[in-house]
Protein backbone atom coordinates (compact mmCIF):
# COMPACT_ATOMS: atom_id res chain seq x y z
CA UNK A 1 0.00 0.00 0.00
CA UNK A 2 1.60 3.82 -0.18
CA UNK A 3 1.26 5.85 2.47
CA UNK A 4 -0.49 8.72 2.05
CA UNK A 5 0.88 12.09 3.01
CA UNK A 6 -1.32 14.56 2.10
CA UNK A 7 0.89 17.45 3.39
CA UNK A 8 3.49 16.29 1.10
CA UNK A 9 1.41 16.58 -2.09
CA UNK A 10 -0.13 19.99 -1.33
CA UNK A 11 1.95 21.63 -3.71
CA UNK A 12 1.01 21.62 -7.20
CA UNK A 13 4.23 20.24 -9.43
CA UNK A 14 4.96 20.65 -12.50
CA UNK A 15 5.24 16.82 -14.82
CA UNK A 16 8.72 17.91 -15.91
CA UNK A 17 8.74 17.14 -19.90
CA UNK A 18 11.59 19.23 -19.73
CA UNK A 19 14.17 21.23 -17.36
CA UNK A 20 12.95 23.90 -17.49
CA UNK A 21 9.68 24.09 -18.13
CA UNK A 22 8.19 26.04 -20.61
CA UNK A 23 6.89 28.19 -17.69
CA UNK A 24 10.37 29.56 -17.46
CA UNK A 25 9.95 30.83 -21.55
CA UNK A 26 10.53 34.09 -22.75
CA UNK A 27 10.56 36.11 -25.86
CA UNK A 28 14.48 36.69 -25.26
CA UNK A 29 15.23 33.65 -27.34
CA UNK A 30 13.78 33.00 -30.71
CA UNK A 31 14.17 32.38 -34.51
CA UNK A 32 18.00 33.96 -34.18
CA UNK A 33 18.60 30.65 -31.67
CA UNK A 34 16.79 28.25 -33.35
CA UNK A 35 18.21 29.15 -36.82
CA UNK A 36 22.01 28.66 -35.32
CA UNK A 37 20.73 25.33 -33.20
CA UNK A 38 19.59 24.01 -36.55
CA UNK A 39 22.03 24.79 -38.35
CA UNK A 40 24.62 23.27 -35.96
CA UNK A 41 23.12 20.21 -35.00
CA UNK A 42 24.21 17.01 -35.86
CA UNK A 43 23.75 13.41 -35.44
CA UNK A 44 20.49 11.53 -34.55
CA UNK A 45 17.57 13.63 -34.22
CA UNK A 46 13.65 13.43 -33.89
CA UNK A 47 11.13 15.04 -35.17
CA UNK A 48 7.58 16.35 -33.47
CA UNK A 49 4.79 17.39 -36.02
CA UNK A 50 2.19 19.41 -34.72
CA UNK A 51 -1.71 19.25 -36.31
CA UNK A 52 -3.38 21.94 -33.71
CA UNK A 53 -6.99 20.51 -34.87
CA UNK A 54 -9.61 18.40 -33.49
CA UNK A 55 -13.13 17.46 -35.51
CA UNK A 56 -14.47 17.48 -31.65
CA UNK A 57 -12.85 19.89 -29.36
CA UNK A 58 -13.36 17.93 -25.70
CA UNK A 59 -13.73 20.11 -22.40
CA UNK A 60 -10.98 19.01 -20.35
CA UNK A 61 -8.06 18.89 -22.87
CA UNK A 62 -5.20 21.20 -22.35
CA UNK A 63 -3.42 21.02 -25.67
CA UNK A 64 -2.64 23.45 -28.30
CA UNK A 65 -5.92 22.56 -30.37
CA UNK A 66 -8.92 24.30 -32.35
CA UNK A 67 -12.20 23.01 -34.04
CA UNK A 68 -11.44 21.82 -37.78
CA UNK A 69 -14.38 22.75 -38.93
CA UNK A 70 -13.05 25.56 -41.23
CA UNK A 71 -11.92 23.75 -44.11
CA UNK A 72 -9.98 27.05 -45.38
CA UNK A 73 -7.97 27.91 -42.20
CA UNK A 74 -7.27 23.92 -41.92
CA UNK A 75 -5.28 24.19 -45.28
CA UNK A 76 -3.77 27.45 -44.60
CA UNK A 77 -2.20 26.20 -42.05
CA UNK A 78 -0.93 22.64 -43.77
CA UNK A 79 0.38 25.03 -46.68
CA UNK A 80 2.38 26.63 -43.45
CA UNK A 81 3.55 23.53 -41.80
CA UNK A 82 4.27 22.56 -45.60
CA UNK A 83 6.74 25.88 -45.54
CA UNK A 84 7.93 24.74 -42.03
CA UNK A 85 9.39 21.29 -42.70
CA UNK A 86 11.02 22.92 -45.78
CA UNK A 87 13.12 25.91 -44.18
CA UNK A 88 13.59 23.47 -41.32
CA UNK A 89 15.37 20.82 -43.14
CA UNK A 90 17.01 23.16 -45.32
CA UNK A 91 19.11 24.30 -42.18
CA UNK A 92 19.46 20.38 -40.96
CA UNK A 93 21.30 19.61 -44.02
CA UNK A 94 23.34 16.79 -44.40
CA UNK A 95 24.77 16.32 -40.67
CA UNK A 96 21.40 14.40 -39.23
CA UNK A 97 20.00 11.75 -38.99
CA UNK A 98 15.99 11.09 -38.26
CA UNK A 99 15.32 8.28 -36.37
CA UNK A 100 11.79 8.84 -35.60
CA UNK A 101 8.78 11.19 -36.21
CA UNK A 102 6.21 11.38 -34.59
CA UNK A 103 2.87 13.36 -35.14
CA UNK A 104 0.84 14.91 -32.30
CA UNK A 105 -1.97 17.85 -31.70
CA UNK A 106 -4.67 18.15 -31.37
CA UNK A 107 -5.95 14.96 -33.53
CA UNK A 108 -3.57 14.49 -36.52
CA UNK A 109 -6.36 12.06 -37.70
CA UNK A 110 -8.31 15.85 -37.83
CA UNK A 111 -6.77 16.53 -41.68
CA UNK A 112 -7.71 13.91 -44.29
CA UNK A 113 -5.20 10.92 -44.94
CA UNK A 114 -4.49 12.26 -48.61
CA UNK A 115 -3.41 15.54 -46.49
CA UNK A 116 -0.99 13.40 -44.13
CA UNK A 117 0.36 11.70 -47.14
CA UNK A 118 1.54 14.72 -48.46
CA UNK A 119 3.32 15.75 -45.00
CA UNK A 120 5.28 12.45 -44.81
CA UNK A 121 6.18 13.23 -49.19
CA UNK A 122 7.49 16.72 -47.40
CA UNK A 123 9.78 14.99 -44.47
CA UNK A 124 11.10 12.57 -47.16
CA UNK A 125 12.03 15.43 -49.44
CA UNK A 126 13.11 17.55 -47.50
CA UNK A 127 14.98 15.76 -44.19
CA UNK A 128 17.01 13.26 -43.96
CA UNK A 129 15.00 10.50 -42.97
CA UNK A 130 16.84 6.80 -41.46
CA UNK A 131 14.45 3.99 -41.65
CA UNK A 132 12.63 6.06 -38.72
CA UNK A 133 10.11 4.70 -36.40
CA UNK A 134 6.46 6.76 -37.31
CA UNK A 135 4.11 7.01 -34.55
CA UNK A 136 0.95 9.49 -34.48
CA UNK A 137 -1.65 10.27 -31.40
CA UNK A 138 -5.53 9.54 -32.98
CA UNK A 139 -8.78 10.45 -32.43
CA UNK A 140 -10.84 6.86 -32.31
CA UNK A 141 -14.34 9.01 -32.86
CA UNK A 142 -12.88 9.96 -36.81
CA UNK A 143 -10.41 6.81 -37.69
CA UNK A 144 -11.88 5.96 -40.72
CA UNK A 145 -11.00 2.48 -43.17
CA UNK A 146 -9.01 4.98 -45.31
CA UNK A 147 -6.58 6.00 -42.18
CA UNK A 148 -6.09 2.53 -41.89
CA UNK A 149 -4.92 1.59 -45.17
CA UNK A 150 -2.82 4.62 -45.34
CA UNK A 151 -0.95 4.30 -41.92
CA UNK A 152 -0.07 0.65 -42.75
CA UNK A 153 1.52 2.30 -46.12
CA UNK A 154 3.29 4.39 -44.54
CA UNK A 155 4.39 2.30 -41.86
CA UNK A 156 3.87 3.69 -38.32
CA UNK A 157 4.17 1.22 -35.98
CA UNK A 158 3.40 3.45 -32.69
CA UNK A 159 0.01 4.83 -31.97
CA UNK A 160 -1.74 6.21 -28.81
CA UNK A 161 -5.72 6.41 -28.33
CA UNK A 162 -7.61 9.04 -26.27
CA UNK A 163 -9.67 6.22 -24.93
CA UNK A 164 -9.63 8.41 -21.11
CA UNK A 165 -12.96 6.35 -19.87
CA UNK A 166 -15.15 3.82 -21.37
CA UNK A 167 -17.83 4.66 -18.50
CA UNK A 168 -20.61 6.58 -20.97
CA UNK A 169 -21.86 9.22 -17.96
CA UNK A 170 -18.05 9.75 -17.78
CA UNK A 171 -17.92 10.85 -21.10
CA UNK A 172 -20.87 12.58 -20.93
CA UNK A 173 -19.25 15.03 -18.29
CA UNK A 174 -16.31 15.38 -19.97
CA UNK A 175 -17.63 16.34 -23.59
CA UNK A 176 -16.40 13.01 -25.18
CA UNK A 177 -18.89 10.47 -26.28
CA UNK A 178 -17.42 7.34 -27.82
CA UNK A 179 -19.41 4.02 -27.52
CA UNK A 180 -17.26 1.21 -26.73
CA UNK A 181 -17.59 -0.53 -30.36
CA UNK A 182 -15.86 2.49 -31.34
CA UNK A 183 -12.64 1.33 -29.33
CA UNK A 184 -13.31 -2.26 -30.39
CA UNK A 185 -13.32 -1.35 -34.22
CA UNK A 186 -10.28 1.50 -33.93
CA UNK A 187 -8.34 -1.00 -32.27
CA UNK A 188 -8.45 -3.92 -34.88
CA UNK A 189 -8.37 -1.70 -37.55
CA UNK A 190 -4.70 -0.20 -36.02
CA UNK A 191 -3.48 -3.41 -35.72
CA UNK A 192 -4.58 -4.73 -38.86
CA UNK A 193 -2.62 -1.73 -40.22
CA UNK A 194 0.68 -2.88 -38.41
CA UNK A 195 0.49 -1.37 -35.17
CA UNK A 196 2.91 -3.01 -32.86
CA UNK A 197 3.00 -0.70 -30.12
CA UNK A 198 -0.46 0.91 -29.38
CA UNK A 199 -1.21 3.40 -26.39
CA UNK A 200 -4.22 3.97 -24.76
CA UNK A 201 -4.49 7.06 -23.00
CA UNK A 202 -6.71 6.83 -19.65
CA UNK A 203 -8.02 9.28 -16.84
CA UNK A 204 -9.14 8.77 -13.01
CA UNK A 205 -10.21 12.04 -10.82
CA UNK A 206 -12.53 12.73 -13.46
CA UNK A 207 -16.21 14.12 -12.78
CA UNK A 208 -18.56 12.16 -10.64
CA UNK A 209 -15.84 8.39 -11.43
CA UNK A 210 -15.59 5.86 -8.83
CA UNK A 211 -13.79 3.35 -7.99
CA UNK A 212 -15.82 1.50 -9.72
CA UNK A 213 -15.60 3.06 -12.77
CA UNK A 214 -12.03 2.98 -13.03
CA UNK A 215 -11.67 -0.81 -12.60
CA UNK A 216 -13.81 -1.36 -15.35
CA UNK A 217 -11.97 0.86 -17.58
CA UNK A 218 -9.21 -0.80 -16.37
CA UNK A 219 -10.29 -4.30 -17.12
CA UNK A 220 -11.02 -3.21 -20.56
CA UNK A 221 -8.51 -2.03 -21.54
CA UNK A 222 -6.34 -5.24 -20.38
CA UNK A 223 -8.97 -7.43 -22.54
CA UNK A 224 -8.39 -5.20 -25.87
CA UNK A 225 -4.44 -5.67 -25.37
CA UNK A 226 -2.89 -2.34 -25.43
CA UNK A 227 0.88 -2.70 -25.28
CA UNK A 228 0.79 0.90 -23.30
CA UNK A 229 -1.40 2.63 -20.88
CA UNK A 230 -0.84 6.57 -19.97
CA UNK A 231 -2.61 6.97 -16.65
CA UNK A 232 -3.32 10.66 -16.05
CA UNK A 233 -4.85 12.45 -13.35
CA UNK A 234 -7.06 14.86 -14.45
CA UNK A 235 -6.25 18.63 -13.92
CA UNK A 236 -8.82 21.12 -13.49
CA UNK A 237 -7.28 24.49 -14.32
CA UNK A 238 -10.21 26.29 -15.85
CA UNK A 239 -8.42 29.75 -15.10
CA UNK A 240 -6.01 28.51 -17.62
CA UNK A 241 -8.74 26.41 -20.04
CA UNK A 242 -11.79 27.78 -20.14
CA UNK A 243 -13.08 24.95 -21.91
CA UNK A 244 -13.19 23.34 -18.63
CA UNK A 245 -15.87 25.69 -17.45
CA UNK A 246 -18.25 23.25 -19.11
CA UNK A 247 -17.26 20.49 -16.30
CA UNK A 248 -18.74 20.33 -13.21
CA UNK A 249 -16.00 21.27 -10.80
CA UNK A 250 -18.23 20.23 -7.21
CA UNK A 251 -18.60 16.38 -8.64
CA UNK A 252 -14.38 16.26 -8.95
CA UNK A 253 -13.24 13.22 -6.77
CA UNK A 254 -11.22 14.66 -3.50
CA UNK A 255 -7.26 14.38 -2.73
CA UNK A 256 -7.91 11.38 -1.42
CA UNK A 257 -10.39 9.39 -3.41
CA UNK A 258 -7.64 10.59 -6.60
CA UNK A 259 -4.56 8.88 -4.79
CA UNK A 260 -6.62 5.75 -4.00
CA UNK A 261 -7.30 5.62 -7.86
CA UNK A 262 -3.93 6.15 -9.11
CA UNK A 263 -2.73 3.62 -6.16
CA UNK A 264 -5.58 0.59 -7.84
CA UNK A 265 -4.48 2.04 -11.35
CA UNK A 266 -0.31 0.68 -10.55
CA UNK A 267 -1.60 -2.57 -8.60
CA UNK A 268 -4.48 -3.59 -11.18
CA UNK A 269 -2.17 -3.23 -14.04
CA UNK A 270 1.48 -4.28 -12.78
CA UNK A 271 -0.92 -7.49 -11.49
CA UNK A 272 -2.13 -7.79 -15.05
CA UNK A 273 1.83 -8.02 -16.24
CA UNK A 274 2.23 -4.48 -16.90
CA UNK A 275 5.62 -2.58 -16.59
CA UNK A 276 5.76 0.45 -14.66
CA UNK A 277 7.01 2.93 -16.57
CA UNK A 278 7.81 6.27 -14.20
CA UNK A 279 4.99 7.11 -11.85
CA UNK A 280 1.95 6.84 -14.57
CA UNK A 281 2.89 5.14 -17.92
CA UNK A 282 2.63 1.08 -18.19
CA UNK A 283 3.90 -1.47 -20.84
CA UNK A 284 3.85 -4.99 -21.64
CA UNK A 285 6.76 -6.50 -21.24
CA UNK A 286 7.64 -7.17 -24.54
CA UNK A 287 6.71 -3.51 -25.83
CA UNK A 288 9.62 -0.95 -26.45
CA UNK A 289 9.77 0.87 -23.66
CA UNK A 290 9.13 -2.03 -21.62
CA UNK A 291 12.45 -3.03 -22.43
CA UNK A 292 14.16 -0.02 -22.16
CA UNK A 293 12.69 0.27 -18.66
CA UNK A 294 14.68 -3.03 -17.59
CA UNK A 295 17.77 -1.57 -19.23
CA UNK A 296 17.56 1.56 -17.36
CA UNK A 297 16.99 3.55 -20.77
CA UNK A 298 13.93 5.25 -20.96
CA UNK A 299 13.94 8.99 -21.38
CA UNK A 300 11.66 11.89 -20.78
CA UNK A 301 11.25 15.22 -23.28
CA UNK A 302 7.84 16.78 -24.13
CA UNK A 303 6.18 13.55 -25.33
CA UNK A 304 6.46 12.29 -22.13
CA UNK A 305 7.96 8.71 -21.44
CA UNK A 306 9.89 7.71 -24.34
CA UNK A 307 12.39 4.89 -25.61
CA UNK A 308 13.63 7.12 -28.22
CA UNK A 309 17.35 7.67 -27.29
CA UNK A 310 18.12 10.91 -30.32
CA UNK A 311 19.46 13.73 -28.11
CA UNK A 312 17.54 16.40 -29.96
CA UNK A 313 14.13 16.87 -31.11
CA UNK A 314 12.77 19.24 -33.35
CA UNK A 315 9.35 20.72 -33.64
CA UNK A 316 7.40 21.61 -36.60
CA UNK A 317 4.14 23.15 -36.65
CA UNK A 318 2.39 25.92 -34.41
CA UNK A 319 3.73 25.73 -30.56
CA UNK A 320 5.71 22.89 -31.29
CA UNK A 321 9.20 22.41 -28.82
CA UNK A 322 12.23 21.91 -29.93
CA UNK A 323 15.26 20.45 -27.53
CA UNK A 324 18.89 21.02 -28.17
CA UNK A 325 21.54 20.56 -25.34
CA UNK A 326 21.53 23.42 -24.38
CA UNK A 327 18.65 25.47 -25.91
CA UNK A 328 14.67 24.74 -25.65
CA UNK A 329 13.01 26.82 -28.06
CA UNK A 330 8.81 27.04 -29.29
CA UNK A 331 7.07 28.01 -32.06
CA UNK A 332 4.25 31.00 -32.10
CA UNK A 333 1.58 29.10 -30.26
CA UNK A 334 -1.16 31.18 -32.56
CA UNK A 335 -1.83 29.59 -35.89
CA UNK A 336 -2.71 32.94 -37.28
CA UNK A 337 0.27 34.32 -36.44
CA UNK A 338 2.16 31.03 -37.15
CA UNK A 339 1.18 31.22 -40.49
CA UNK A 340 2.48 34.90 -41.27
CA UNK A 341 5.49 34.23 -40.06
CA UNK A 342 6.19 31.41 -42.42
CA UNK A 343 4.43 33.33 -45.52
CA UNK A 344 7.66 35.21 -45.59
CA UNK A 345 10.10 32.67 -45.11
CA UNK A 346 10.74 33.06 -41.10
CA UNK A 347 11.17 30.03 -38.61
CA UNK A 348 8.62 30.70 -36.16
CA UNK A 349 10.27 30.08 -33.20
CA UNK A 350 9.64 32.95 -31.25
CA UNK A 351 10.04 32.20 -26.95
CA UNK A 352 12.12 29.32 -25.14
CA UNK A 353 14.92 29.56 -22.43
CA UNK A 354 18.79 28.62 -22.84
CA UNK A 355 19.47 26.04 -20.84
CA UNK A 356 22.80 27.04 -18.05
CA UNK A 357 25.55 24.10 -17.13
CA UNK A 358 23.25 24.31 -13.58
CA UNK A 359 20.19 24.11 -15.86
CA UNK A 360 21.35 20.50 -17.37
CA UNK A 361 22.83 19.71 -13.92
CA UNK A 362 19.40 20.03 -12.36
CA UNK A 363 17.51 18.78 -14.78
CA UNK A 364 19.96 15.36 -15.03
CA UNK A 365 18.68 14.62 -11.71
CA UNK A 366 15.13 15.44 -11.93
CA UNK A 367 14.83 13.08 -15.13
CA UNK A 368 16.48 10.08 -13.85
CA UNK A 369 14.73 10.69 -10.48
CA UNK A 370 11.32 10.33 -12.87
CA UNK A 371 12.49 7.81 -15.31
CA UNK A 372 14.79 5.31 -13.04
CA UNK A 373 13.32 5.96 -9.55
CA UNK A 374 17.00 7.35 -7.99
CA UNK A 375 19.53 9.90 -9.14
CA UNK A 376 23.55 10.07 -8.24
CA UNK A 377 22.97 14.14 -6.30
CA UNK A 378 26.26 16.09 -6.81
CA UNK A 379 27.49 17.20 -3.24
CA UNK A 380 26.38 21.18 -3.49
CA UNK A 381 23.03 19.95 -5.03
CA UNK A 382 22.46 18.06 -2.42
CA UNK A 383 23.76 20.22 0.22
CA UNK A 384 21.22 22.61 -0.93
CA UNK A 385 18.29 20.77 -0.90
CA UNK A 386 18.89 18.29 2.45
CA UNK A 387 16.66 20.08 4.15
CA UNK A 388 13.43 19.97 1.90
CA UNK A 389 14.20 16.28 1.25
CA UNK A 390 14.18 15.62 5.17
CA UNK A 391 10.41 15.29 5.29
CA UNK A 392 10.39 12.68 2.43
CA UNK A 393 13.22 10.71 4.08
CA UNK A 394 11.65 10.58 7.47
CA UNK A 395 8.43 9.13 6.62
CA UNK A 396 10.17 6.42 3.84
CA UNK A 397 9.04 7.44 0.93
CA UNK A 398 12.47 8.34 -0.15
CA UNK A 399 15.87 7.47 0.81
CA UNK A 400 19.22 8.74 0.63
CA UNK A 401 22.72 6.11 0.36
CA UNK A 402 25.27 8.66 0.44
CA UNK A 403 24.86 10.78 -2.66
CA UNK A 404 22.60 8.55 -4.04
CA UNK A 405 19.01 9.25 -3.88
CA UNK A 406 16.20 6.97 -4.17
CA UNK A 407 12.60 6.75 -4.66
CA UNK A 408 11.37 4.53 -2.36
CA UNK A 409 8.29 1.22 -3.81
CA UNK A 410 5.64 2.98 -1.85
CA UNK A 411 7.17 6.74 -2.56
CA UNK A 412 6.26 6.31 -6.35
CA UNK A 413 3.05 8.94 -5.82
CA UNK A 414 5.68 11.62 -4.63
CA UNK A 415 8.28 11.63 -7.40
CA UNK A 416 6.91 14.19 -9.21
CA UNK A 417 7.27 16.70 -5.63
CA UNK A 418 10.73 15.30 -5.13
CA UNK A 419 12.07 16.21 -8.20
CA UNK A 420 10.27 19.54 -7.45
CA UNK A 421 12.70 20.07 -4.79
CA UNK A 422 15.60 20.57 -6.92
CA UNK A 423 13.79 23.13 -9.48
CA UNK A 424 14.67 26.70 -7.74
CA UNK A 425 12.27 28.21 -10.38
CA UNK A 426 9.36 26.46 -8.07
CA UNK A 427 10.66 27.53 -5.13
CA UNK A 428 8.95 31.24 -4.77
CA UNK A 429 6.88 30.51 -7.92
CA UNK A 430 3.02 31.61 -7.79
CA UNK A 431 2.26 29.49 -11.09
CA UNK A 432 0.19 26.71 -11.13
CA UNK A 433 0.75 23.51 -12.14
CA UNK A 434 -1.50 20.38 -12.10
CA UNK A 435 -1.78 17.89 -8.74
CA UNK A 436 1.20 15.45 -8.12
CA UNK A 437 -1.53 12.82 -8.01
Amino acid sequence: MWPYYPDLLATPVPRYTSFPTAAEFSGAVGADEANHALRTVAGDVSLYVHIPFCEQICWYCGCNTGAANKTQRLHAYLDALHRDIAITGARLDGRVRVKRVAFGGGSPNAIAPTDFVRLVDALTLHTALDNPTWSIELDPRTLTPEWGQVLGWIGVSHASMGVQTFEPQLQAAIGRIQPDQLIVEATAMLRKAGVSSLNFDLMYGLPGQTMGHLESTLARTIELGADRIALFGYAHVPHMLPRQRRIDASALPGQDARFAMAEYGYQRLTAAGYVQIGFDHFALPHDPMAIAAREKRVRRNFQGFTDDQAPTLVGLGASAISCFDDLLVQNEKNAGRYRMLLSQDMLPANHGIRRSADDRLRGGVISELLCQGEAQVPPALLAEVAGRIAPFVERGVAALDGAMLRILPGGLPYARTVAALFDPYRQDSLRRFSSAV
